[in-house]
């Protein structure tokens, strides 16, 4: 490590620098023959091993292999009679499908210049890809339960040791702005945002199904009814109940934020309330919940300036429309818009006048939950979980006491939600990365995120979603770049 430092500190001060800049970490690495050996001893504690610059055949033929997208029907129709055989052959698709996705997204970082990846925050995310990708490439095939059960312990650590990927990967973008093109820094950050989604989606979904087999109160083959779960697929997404459930989580945001005698707007909700749909619920809050955050605050913020502070601030509407393939979901409010500075930079994960004070909120939030098993919160208010709200109306506010082992183990799960990551984040705390990585989880499923701001007045938010669930995941199936 101290020759490498030395090393870098010479091509800096070199008239080569400019030429280095722009090699691959690979390529790079390779020049200057770095050792392949440990980190020191403070290093080799956090991580499992160094990571791996040097391009190795044991990688070239996992990306040589493409990934195989999947949708909500698959996901729904597959897990909808649940047997053993379907679980292990669910355990074997997840077993050889993520090796395949975290391969690609570890070539594209090979790929991009070397004073790029030796940013201590790429260079983390570097190798906790590479860890997880050696782990699960050597993972035999799951024929039984037992191996099912072992390959299940193996997601659930890896997935809790990635809980810091997005705020590193934020970080070190920001921190690398000018040492590679934005709109390049951007695509890139989009597309391993979107691969690292897709991994959860099916890892989730098989610790998900895993779950239900094992509960005491199911039964091998039965069909679940149309009121469940399937995995995380909720069959009955209901547009309005998901506003309202964020909206009462935003609310309760803002009251610890600017405290709980300030006028909060109104969140007003029209057009098609019974609109449905089969969606992963946390994917789903997130989006909304990030929306109605903003709106809030701008109109809050905007109110505050006022002359007449007394007055209530005018109400956020919220305005669900149904067609035959897609349901839209416009937030409009009246919080002033977005500065003509701030437009150009309103997706972008890179740059934006505001970066500076980003990047130190970022290094606040060590770890970022944003779909549905990353956090679990203990005290979450049991009424903004749709799990428990589907309880109660089916049997009543009675006694947790009182339900049968199969209630107990729903309500169990309803603990974990995408609400965490908005309600647990400090409530004044502002990231930068809500609107694109919202962006990145509408498309996701094919939908779609837009913004048109009236400066001055106020802000249009528009989400599109394919109501039918027959569009499959949107990534690169692919590494971006050419092998190296």
């Amino acid at each position: 490590m101290r020759r490498l430092q030395h090393v870098t500190a010479a091509v800096r001060l070199s008239s080569r620098a400019g030429e280095l800049r722009t090699l691959g970490a690979a390529t790079a690495a390779a020049l200057i023959q770095l050792p392949n050996r440990r980190h020191s001893h403070s290093s080799s504690q956090s991580h499992a091993h160094s990571p791996k610059w040097r391009p190795v055949s044991v990688l070239d033929e996992w990306v040589a292999k493409e990934a195989r997208p999947i949708s909500l029907r698959q996901l729904m129709v597959f897990g909808r009679s649940l047997t053993e055989s379907r679980l292990i052959s669910s355990a074997n698709y997840v077993r050889t499908e993520l090796p395949t996705r975290i391969a690609h997204r570890i070539r594209d970082m090979q790929k991009l210049p070397y004073v790029v990846v030796t940013n201590k925050h790429f260079n983390e995310v570097y190798d906790l890809y590479y860890t997880a990708f050696d782990t699960f490439r050597k993972v035999r095939e799951v024929k039984n339960l037992d191996d099912n059960d072992r390959l299940c312990a193996t997601i659930r650590t890896m997935l809790n040791a990635h809980l810091t990927v997005i705020p590193k990967l934020a970080m070190g973008i920001l921190e690398c702005n000018g040492l590679k093109d934005a709109a390049e820094l951007d695509k890139f950050m989009n597309t391993i945002l979107r691969s690292r989604i897709s991994r959860r989606v099916i890892a989730e979904q098989h610790l998900a199904l895993t779950e239900t087999f094992h509960a005491p109160w199911f039964s091998p083959g039965a069909k679940l009814s149309e009121s469940d779960f399937i995995g995380e697929v909720f069959l009955r997404c209901v547009a309005k109940d998901v506003v309202s459930r964020c909206g009462d989580a935003v609310t309760s945001i803002a009251r610890r934020a600017y405290g709980p005698d300030i006028a909060l707007p109104e969140i007003k909700i029209v057009g098609h309330l019974e609109a449905n749909f089969p969606y992963i619920l946390s994917h789903l809050e997130y989006i909304i919940g990030e929306l109605l955050r903003n709106s809030v605050q701008a109109v809050v913020e905007k109110h505050q300036k006022s002359k007449n502070k007394s007055a209530q601030p005018p109400p956020i509407e919220v305005t669900i429309c149904e067609s035959n393939q897609h349901v839209i979901i416009r937030i409009s409010d009246q919080g002033g818009g977005i500065p003509r500075e701030s437009m150009p930079y309103l997706w972008s994960f890179s740059k934006g006048p505001a970066s500076k004070e980003i990047l130190a909120n970022l290094g606040q939030v060590p770890k970022m939950a944003a779909t549905m098993q990353e956090l679990q919160i203990d005290d979450i208010n049991p009424e903004s979980n749709k799990k428990i709200e589907t309880l109660h109306q089916k049997y009543g506010h009675q006694s947790v006491q009182s339900l049968s082992a199969e209630e107990k183990e729903r309500e169990d799960r309803a603990k974990y939600s995408s609400l965490a990551s908005l309600s647990s984040r400090p409530p004044n705390l502002r990231l930068g990365m809500g609107l694109p990585l919202s962006r990145v989880y509408a498309e996701y499923w094919a939908g779609s995120l837009a913004l048109h701001s009236l400066e001055g007045y106020g802000v249009d938010a528009f989400l599109q979603i394919s109501k039918l669930g027959n569009k499959n995941e949107q990534l690169t199936t692919r590494a971006t770049m050419d092998a190296v």
